[in-house]
């Protein structure tokens, strides 16, 4: 597979993060390096990038990415991993601590243009969707066969946020009876059979939410993202900033909830003349309001259409 994906809101990311030569920067989720090439060149010859994917395929294509037409490099390191487990990854860099992160999430465009990935509703293939294929942790395949009626709706419910949860659980139950779901298309039959009509007319298509849940559910992306927020946190030298872009909401709301509670203050009643708690903020956020991107960026590039950037500044 070619490894090929367009960064979102590059120049954005890039301005906000304000790094120069000899800073230290994270990828959490290189990819193919879009955005890491760039940054590259700004803490280069003297700074150290280091890039963290669960994606061999993607590591491949970064270190060339990396390495392709740059006149001067930093130290580059690349490690395989989830960035859940930040801190043993950090730990094997070497590094001291961190002047900016970046985490760019959901899945890529390569992942879901690769026909045996399983994570688009647009072909045919085994219904996988692990980010790590070489691990043995169970697949897509393995949810919708083997789950309660109850634990798929509250999966399909709560990580797709999908209105139809309960009938499209049904309707999997049953249809499994018959046979093993293994494919996407599949899969995708029996989400069309469970929603009416009239309401698969609007919002894009149907299968998309059911296809959201079962690839967060696969691999524990939300549980993955408040553990790696929290490390990064942690990592981050006074004055160092961490970009995360998002492209839904529940990603969002995980980020705009742990970059405020680490903003927060005093936690004393209000009614305490003196503050006794001692909690002093450790980020200031900078984006009040996330960055979405243009109109221009959407035109040349129509995955950008859900990304949310927030960043935050160590105090």
């Amino acid at each position: 597979m070619e490894y090929r994906h367009t960064p979102v809101l590059l120049a954005e990311v890039t301005q906000q993060l304000t790094l120069h030569d000899g800073s230290i920067f994270v990828d959490c989720t290189l990819g193919g390096a879009g955005h890491t090439k760039r940054i590259a060149q700004l803490v280069a010859p003297t700074g150290i990038v280091v890039g963290i994917d669960q994606d061999d395929a993607a590591l491949t294509a970064a270190a060339d990415t990396l390495r392709l037409g740059q006149q001067k490099l930093p130290t580059i390191v690349l490690l395989k991993g989830n960035f859940g487990d930040l801190d043993e990854l950090l730990l094997e860099a070497r590094v001291p601590y961190v002047n900016g992160f970046l985490m760019d999430l959901g899945v890529s465009s390569p992942q879901l243009d690769h026909v045996g990935r399983g994570f688009t509703y647009h072909e045919d293939a085994p219904l996988d969707m692990r980010m790590d294929p070489s691990t043995t942790q169970p697949t897509a395949a393995d949810i919708v066969n083997t789950y309660s009626e109850a634990e798929l709706a509250r999966v399909i419910r709560e990580y797709g946020e999908e209105r139809w949860a309960s009938r499209i659980a049904a309707f999997i139950v049953a249809a499994r009876g018959a046979r093993p779901l293994s494919t996407a298309s599949d899969l995708v039959d029996v989400v069309k059979a469970a929603i009416p009509a009239s309401a698969r007319r609007t919002g894009g298509h149907p299968a998309r939410r059911t296809f959201q849940a079962l690839r967060i559910e696969v691999n524990h992306e939300l549980e993955q993202l408040e553990r790696g927020l929290r490390s990064a946190i942690a990592w981050l030298a006074p004055q160092g900033r961490i970009a995360v872009i998002s492209y839904h909401s529940l990603e969002d709301r995980i980020v705009r909830d742990v970059f405020a509670e680490h903003a927060q203050g005093c936690i004393c009643p209000p009614d305490l003349p003196v503050c006794r708690c001692g909690r002093e903020p450790v980020l200031r956020i900078v984006t009040k309001r996330p960055i979405v991107p243009s109109a221009e960026e959407i035109d040349r590039n129509p995955r950008s259409r859900s990304a949310k950037l927030r960043v935050a500044e160590k105090r």
